[in-house]
């Protein structure tokens, strides 16, 4: 039988990145990657790059919490996306699946488990989100970011990994950043980003003080898809909707991060040691994952923390300027960081699971 795997997970960026890390080694260990996911999603834009994976696209629907008229449709969505993951898997016979999540795993999960397939979950938040807790049941194991995860889990699937962060991104340059950008060494720089999709309020906020933030700072503006507005372009402030390959470059520029809390995102600042001001989702439009990740970020001293609600031009500036002024101190708690290898502990047990099958 082939050494194949098929990977899954999509929605977001936070949901392909652990992916995108894992993928080069496990093609160095002589496997045949296949990746399942949406028609239209970020992965496809994503995966589709990477040389020598096979990309099946399937029906998907999106798991809300609120109500929507498309909540009556997406079921039969799950159901027909479902029935093509097990046709896939079928077909190509792998040895182990892994899953890092959002709504599109969920059909993949199903459609493994029916084809008796060992599936590895992979789970970034303190607390599971709502496809991952459909799709546990099904798992072999399930592996966690933070330590505490393994709390909501049953004892026999969880295994504490840490956070699998992508090796490109500690290859950056700022040299390299700095002439792209077109920005100056003798100035501060900001970079400021509301996940893959972008976050409007954060976006608001920002240009509103703008004017304020560009006397001190350099600001690199990581806005998501359709939200960049040429009125603001300036010198010393540079927007994108998205950035994949110069990002590693971007964040070597970074003195500091503002961002929403998803956790992939900040455990890769974290790996960085860049000083965050975290301003997470608010419970009124997600689960309130966020806003545990950042509680937990804040009490080991790596960032500081503003409310979705109390966000403002005026909370934003004093707490940008505190982070600052005090960068030395959040490093210095992020260098006391534990120092372990996640990605090979992952590698490891994706192996050690298709030996077994």
């Amino acid at each position: 039988m082939t050494n194949k795997i098929i990977l899954t997970g999509g929605g977001s960026a936070g949901h392909v990145t652990v992916n995108l890390a894992l993928l080069p080694k496990l093609q160095q260990d002589g496997f045949e990657v296949i990746y399942i996911g949406s028609e239209e999603g970020i992965e496809r834009e994503l995966i589709v790059k990477c040389a020598g994976v096979r990309y099946y696209a399937i029906k998907t629907g999106k798991l809300r919490r609120y109500f929507d008229w498309k909540n009556f449709k997406d079921p039969f969505n799950v159901l027909t996306g479902a029935y093509q993951a097990y046709e896939i898997i079928r077909k190509e016979r792998p040895r182990v699946i892994f899953s890092k999540g959002g709504f599109v795993s969920v059909p993949v999960v199903i459609g493994g488990w029916l084809n008796r397939t060992p599936i590895i979950i992979h789970e970034s938040d303190v607390t599971p989100g709502l496809a991952n807790r459909i799709a546990i049941p099904f798992a072999t194991k399930v592996c966690t970011t933070f330590q505490e995860t393994s709390e909501h889990l049953p004892p026999t699937k969880a295994q504490y990994v840490g956070a699998v962060v992508r090796e490109e991104l500690a290859r950056g340059s700022a040299t390299a950043g700095l002439t792209f950008l077109g920005f100056s060494r003798n100035k501060p720089t900001i970079l400021a980003m509301g996940g893959s999709l972008g976050s409007k309020r954060i976006n608001e906020v920002i240009h509103a003080t703008l004017h304020t933030l560009l006397k001190s700072y350099q600001v690199i503006h990581i806005c998501g898809k359709g939200q960049v507005d040429p009125s603001l372009n300036r010198p010393g402030y540079r927007q994108f909707e998205y950035v994949t390959k110069e990002l590693p470059d971007l964040l070597a520029v970074a003195s500091l991060v503002i961002s929403r809390a998803g956790a992939n995102a900040i455990f890769e600042f974290l790996s960085l040691q860049k000083p965050m001001v975290l301003i997470p989702l608010p419970k009124s439009s997600s689960r309130g994952d966020q806003i545990i990740n950042a509680k937990s970020f804040q009490e080991r001293g790596y960032c500081e923390v503003i409310p979705d609600e109390e966000l403002s031009a005026e909370r934003l500036l004093q707490v940008v300027n505190h982070v600052y002024e005090q960068r030395l101190h959040y490093i210095e708690k992020m260098q006391l960081a534990r120092i372990q290898d996640p990605l090979q502990t992952m590698i490891h047990l994706i192996e050690t699971t298709a030996r077994r099958e």
